[in-house]
């Protein structure tokens, strides 16, 4: 996935607050980062993992720093729930998903029913895939 400006690798020490994490620099520097993702990320978070964090360029920010994504020794996992579905889209787009390569159009947050939405949908001729990303 492309950013807005390049990740930083770092060492994720810990999660806390929910929302906070610390990570060492590779200068060696601790920093605290915003982590945006309320869940317990128990399964995709472990001290002493590497971690890519994001910086917003703000400095009037509390938490300049974003944690984006951690590697637990086999792959790397998003953890910044507010990029899962762009996230999803550039995998089954690209073909790094098997299976999706003839389907086309894709659309976002599309409405269906009387109160409800996809994140994403696509179109193969007359056919539609409805597809729910869960982060």
């Amino acid at each position: 996935m492309r950013f807005e400006s390049p990740l930083e690798a770092v060492t994720l020490l810990k999660r806390y607050k929910r929302f906070l994490a610390d990570v060492r620099r590779a200068d060696g520097s601790l920093l605290t980062v915003h982590v945006p993702n309320s869940g317990s990320m128990k399964t995709c978070v472990g001290d002493d993992w590497p971690a890519l964090i994001s910086d917003s360029g703000n400095p009037s920010r509390k938490y300049r720093h974003t944690l984006e994504m951690v590697h637990n020794g086999t792959c790397w996992i998003g953890v910044n729930t507010s990029r899962a579905n762009a996230l999803a889209l550039e995998a089954l787009t690209s073909g790094a998903i098997p299976g999706f390569a003839d389907w086309d159009d894709w659309r976002g947050e599309v409405r269906y029913g009387e109160n409800s939405r996809i994140d994403l949908l696509a179109r193969r001729g007359e056919l539609l895939c409805y597809v729910e990303v869960k982060n």
